[in-house]
């Protein structure tokens, strides 16, 4: 194992080098920061995690990545995931899965089943991650498409994505069945998990439901399984934190509609005026493309999308508080598909990308004076598939991506966001108009933590992926106080730290990677921190040096 680990050190050493000797000179970036200046809570909004496919969750890597979630933030991780009322044996698919927790006898009385639901559920709580838990999709026993109609799709990577439709996606045939439903997996689960862990999780109804790819029926037919579905659960559990829609981008006409029935039209469960809501949700995707022979990404439109969405929440007076989740926050919006546009997601395109698109939402929110509580990324893994296959996922085969860095390095943030600039960091309306093309986005966020640390951090962005520049950053500090010194630690994810995609291509890219292999691969994924020299503030100023990568996140503790 040494001596494996030895070589592969090496091979990297000797690809970093290369790199260097061809690469373009630096350029300088001023970054400033002032330790004495509150510029107001930094929420934790990125501790929401998702996917199409449930089933995945309890199989060896799915466990797997989500202790590794877990481990993020202790008990303030959720996942959402699709097809949790689905019917069928359990057997995972591309964006399919299923539990059959619901059928019916020969009477069409309801029999419920909660054995792989619950195991799922197990796997999360076990782990350290609640459900944020949609309610979807529809039940063979209960669907009312059109006879003959498949229930289950056949989708496959390389398929039109319209054929994900089938029988799952349409209306209730009886609405009063869809409440009881709800009603009676709520009442479960707070017998097995007990009401005040029930309590913490998100109730959600169905995906997507402005779309005819998840849903089949009318807006106002939407409306109705809402209202019911949110009346069965309110029913087990009136405290039961509920909300929705989930449209697909920020909704148009549909989220009006949506927002305007919650409010004041008539519930359809209930009969009384709107609906109960204690959040709102919406989708945000990117939209990367294949340009002169590299991927070009599409960060412009995920940012229009959540500037959209917040301003459509913002100008309902009696929604302009409630907490929002951007229930799918994305590069792009299909995490199983195959394209050259989608060769970002085995590297560090995607983890800088992340960087740069939530210090673009956590701005908007303060722009708009909305309450964003949640970005969803909407990545796991895809269990058994070949290594770095090119999906949109956090792990390939148990080995996390440099994307999963990035959010341990957002973990290490603190709650206090501090006045910091930088020269090079690309003011938030170019980047919605133009996307990052020209110049990169060199950008940073400063927190204090809670135990009076000073946590920074900073990316290189750019839409292109092609070789350019380091940034050369100087970091100017001041306000921190009378330390004679101060003891400063780097976590850096770039082409050679935290990267086992790099490794994994510097080792031949076996698809058969054995035990020795394997190890080496997880080895070359943790970041592994560095202490500087420290830091000796003269009259509460320091400064300090470090270069950052195209593509590159780093994180600086000072303490």
């Amino acid at each position: 194992m040494r001596h494996h680990h030895f070589a592969l050190t090496t091979v990297l050493s000797l690809l970093a080098g290369a790199t260097l000797a061809n690469s373009p000179a630096p350029f300088a970036v001023n970054i400033e920061v002032d330790a004495s200046k509150p510029a107001g809570p930094l929420k934790p909004i990125w501790r929401f995690f998702g996917a199409d496919e449930p089933n995945y969750a309890t199989m060896k890597d799915g466990r797997k990545l989500i202790a590794g979630l877990g481990d993020l933030k202790k008990g303030g991780v959720f996942f959402r995931a699709h097809n949790l009322m689905s019917s069928g044996d359990g057997t995972p698919a591309f964006k399919w899965g299923s539990t059959d927790m619901y059928g019916e006898d020969k009477d069409g009385k309801p029999v419920y089943h909660w054995t792989v639901i619950d195991n799922i559920i197990d796997t999360y709580l076990k782990r350290g991650v609640h459900p944020y838990l949609q309610l979807g999709f529809m039940p063979e026993a209960m669907s009312s498409a059109k006879p003959g109609t498949p229930y289950q799709h056949s989708w496959r990577p390389g398929f039109a994505y319209d054929l994900i439709e089938g029988g799952w996606n349409a209306p209730p045939k009886d609405y009063a069945k869809w409440e009881e439903l709800a009603y009676q997996w709520t009442r479960h689960n707070i017998e097995r998990y007990g009401r005040e862990e029930v309590k913490t999780w998100y109730f959600e109804v169905w995906n997507e439901p402005n779309g005819k790819s998840y849903w089949s029926g009318t807006p106002e037919e939407f409306y109705k399984l809402h209202d019911y579905a949110i009346a069965g659960v309110r029913r087990a559990l009136p405290e039961a934190r509920v909300g929705g829609p989930e449209a697909a981008g920020p909704g148009g006409a549909f989220m009006d509609g949506f927002l305007k029935h919650v409010v004041s039209g008539t519930n359809y469960a209930t009969g009384a005026t709107g609906t109960p809501t204690d959040f709102l949700s919406f989708h945000a995707k990117g939209r990367p493309s294949f340009v002169d022979g590299h991927v070009r990404m599409g960060i412009s439109n995920q940012i229009k999308d959540v500037d959209t969405g917040f301003a459509k929440i913002a100008a309902v007076p009696e929604l302009k508080s409630t907490p929002i989740v951007i229930g799918e926050s994305d590069p792009e919006g299909c995490a199983a598909c195959p394209g050259p546009q989608n060769a970002y997601r085995n590297g560090t395109m995607y983890s800088s990308y992340t960087a740069a698109s939530f210090s673009r939402i956590w701005e908007l929110a303060e722009r708009h004076h909305v309450n964003i509580d949640g970005a969803l990324t909407w990545a796991f893994t895809f269990e058994d598939q070949p290594w770095f296959a090119g999906y949109r996922q956090l792990a390939s085969n148990g080995v996390d991506l440099p994307v999963m860095n990035v959010f341990r390095l957002f973990a290490k943030l603190g709650p206090t966001r501090l006045s910091a600039a930088s020269s090079a960091e690309m003011p938030l309306d170019d980047v919605m108009r133009h996307g990052v093309r020209g110049a990169p986005d060199v950008g940073v966020i400063a927190t204090t933590t809670a135990d009076g640390k000073l946590a920074i951090l900073s990316w290189h962005y750019h839409d292109d992926d092609v070789p350019a520049a380091d940034a050369a950053v100087t970091l100017h500090l001041k306000g921190l106080g009378r330390a004679a010194s101060r003891k400063v630690t780097q976590w850096r994810v770039d082409k050679t730290n935290g990267n086992a995609f790099t490794a994994w291509q510097a080792m031949g890219s076996p698809q058969s990677p054995d035990l020795k292999q394997y190890q080496a691969l997880e080895a070359a994924s943790v970041m592994k921190p560095a202490v500087l020299a420290p830091l000796a503030p003269r009259d509460g100023a320091a400064a300090m040096s470090f270069a950052l990568p195209r593509h590159g996140v780093t994180l600086l503790l000072v303490e």
